[in-house]
């Protein structure tokens, strides 16, 4: 070990946070999503795991929970409840909570699309906080691509989502509202991330209405 090295591991304030366990989940969770694609892109699917571990990660939370960032669309894509027992027999029943609480179905063909969103709005009133701030993160990545591509494309970008312009913004802003109502259950570095979606949302809003 490197004289540098040794210091980062000595010092608690240096020490990197992440032990075996992520590195686990992370080709866990590629292996799972490989051949998948952001939708309508040809972006690799793991990028936006990255993405939402990388804010929960900045939000100082646990090593469960940015575990739990990386997994937490296994179950919904195709994993099932299978997945489901197995995260919970290789990372722990936290992390397998954590990766529930963030899916919105477990079947396929998958409900209804609205009726998906609306129980998920709803459900947020009783996460717990760990729960919340993966769903946030989550939400955070997803918006600023959205806006990002919604800034080069127009409104031609909600084509991707089933030319849903209306239902998708409604969806953005009732979780926003919902969110806001556990400001106080996140912590000071979630609040943060909170009002980063809250403002990309009001500028999706307002670029919807211009385009």
């Amino acid at each position: 070990m490197s004289d540098y090295a040794r210091k980062m591991s000595d010092d608690p304030l240096l020490a990197h946070p992440l032990s075996e366990r992520f590195e686990e989940a992370l080709a866990y969770a590629v292996g799972h999503h490989r051949s998948q694609r952001r939708k309508g892109t040809g972006i690799p699917y793991a990028a936006h795991l990255l993405a939402v571990a990388a804010i929960v990660l900045e939000m100082e939370t646990s090593e469960d929970e940015a575990i739990a960032a990386l997994l937490h669309d296994v179950i919904e894509d195709g994993g099932g409840v299978e997945a489901e027992l197995e995260i919970g027999e290789r990372f722990g029943p936290d992390v397998a909570r954590i990766v529930r609480a963030n899916s919105d179905s477990d079947t396929h063909p998958k409900p209804v699309w609205l009726d998906r969103k609306k129980a998920y709005v709803a459900g947020i009133a009783t996460k717990q906080p760990d729960e919340l701030r993966i769903s946030i993160a989550d939400k955070l990545h997803n918006a600023r691509s959205l806006l990002a591509d919604q800034r080069r494309d127009g409104n031609a970008t909600f084509a991707r989502f089933g030319g849903r312009q209306e239902g998708t913004l409604w969806y953005y802003r009732a979780l926003v509202d919902a969110f806001m109502a556990r400001r106080e259950a996140l912590g000071p570095r979630a609040q943060g991330v909170l009002s980063e979606l809250d403002a990309i949302v009001a500028a999706l809003e307002s670029a919807a209405g211009d385009g």
